[in-house]
């Protein structure tokens, strides 16, 4: 079974609000001046964080605390993740690899000829270790089965055992070899299917967590007799140890019931909710404009920002009828774009704008809709 296979390519803007809502950008949490951060947008849970002042575990909303200025650590058990990760707002598994990392400060052109964050996403997706990584971290999930709308549950019980098994493996955990070495399974299994295969996904004391029957205590156990009449509650006969021993290896988990399929749809979902919510931070004085023909004078849109004012790093924008409405000139300092009509009545244009917010290498798309009288 597919560990994300329910996960949909839908998220209405009514969900995006709502589930933004729980933490504000930068906000502070409750009984301390720290800056509340978040492991992908839906939450990892149960990772151990550091920072220069703050330590814990990422709640179910995958929330750490830290001060601007920091960098995280991140481990589940004790098995280090990343380290000296710059503590921000929303931290994702993509910025966990510091060459990764890097790379998603390069904007990609896109078919408008505007720059954009996302063409670097997808790309930087496609890395042997962000498929490696998030495979393994989605195998972690408790429910192994990760929905739209929900985050990754690393329970306590996961952590135990993973913390046992870790001394035990043939070789450290590498998330950069290959897949095939990655995801090994067979009589020499990699590390990390070690690992899985070592964790019970179930409550103490149910049968799939114990040791299963081995071939030995099969052959030596008696034949089921042939006469349901006949059979004694209390032996286990052959077939009941070799249906036991099934259950309990059927049960293990591997890295091949999460694909790379799997780990992209996850990915691309969790990056463009945190867009959508970056996104709508912002907005435009106007959606629509209307200006008559014969006035060619220079025009203005600005960026405005939610409770705030507007810190861009870069801004630039198009026409998509230049013809009708040209672009004259843009400003990162004033967030805003200028522009003035140059067609006939009737006419109409987008004024499509994209920007960086400080701090974020993040673009935000925002269009203007002119209309000539």
């Amino acid at each position: 079974m597919k560990a994300v296979q329910q996960i949909t390519q839908r998220m209405t803007l009514v969900s995006v609000l709502v589930l933004s809502g729980c933490l504000d950008d930068g906000g502070s949490s409750s009984g301390t001046d720290a800056s509340t951060g978040q492991i992908h947008y839906n939450g990892i849970s149960g990772l151990s964080y550091q920072t220069a002042s703050q330590s814990g575990k990422t709640s179910g909303k995958g929330a750490f605390l830290y001060y601007p200025g920091e960098t995280l650590t991140l481990k589940v058990g004790d098995l280090t993740l990343a380290e000296d990760i710059p503590a921000q707002r929303y931290v994702t598994l993509l910025e966990v690899f510091p060459d990764i990392r890097a790379a998603l400060q390069t904007p990609q052109v896109d078919d408008e000829g505007l720059r954009t964050h996302t063409l670097t996403e997808q790309q930087l997706i496609e890395e042997i270790p962000m498929l490696n990584l998030t495979r393994f971290i989605l195998s972690l999930d408790w429910t192994e089965g990760v929905r739209e709308g929900e985050g990754i549950e690393i329970r306590q019980r996961v952590i135990d055992q993973l913390n046992a098994a870790l001394p035990l493996l043939d070789a450290p955990i590498d998330f950069r070899v290959s897949q095939e070495e990655f995801t090994a399974t067979g009589d020499n299994p990699s590390p990390a299917n070690q690992l899985l295969a070592a964790i019970c996904f179930y409550p103490p004391g149910d049968e799939l967590c114990e040791d299963p029957p081995t071939p030995e205590e099969i052959d030596a156990a008696p034949e089921r007799p042939e006469n349901e009449e006949d059979w004694d509650p209390d032996v286990e006969y052959k077939e009941d140890l070799q249906a036991k021993r099934d259950r309990i290896l059927e049960a293990k988990r591997d890295l091949d019931e999460v694909d790379n399929d799997d780990a992209r749809t996850y990915l691309k979902r969790e990056l463009k909710a945190i867009s959508t919510r970056l996104g709508n931070q912002y907005y435009l004085d106007n959606h629509v404009a209307s200006h008559p023909a014969s006035d060619t004078g220079i025009k203005s849109v600005r960026v405005r920002k939610i409770n705030g004012t507007p810190s861009l790093q870069d801004i630039e924008a198009i026409s998509t009828r230049p013809d009708d409405v040209t672009i004259h000139a843009w400003s990162w300092q004033t967030a805003d774009v200028d522009y003035f009509i140059s067609g006939d009545a009737g006419g109409e244009s987008e004024v499509v704008m994209s920007f960086q917010p400080s701090g974020n290498y993040r673009w935000v798309r925002k269009t203007l809709r002119v209309l000539i009288d």
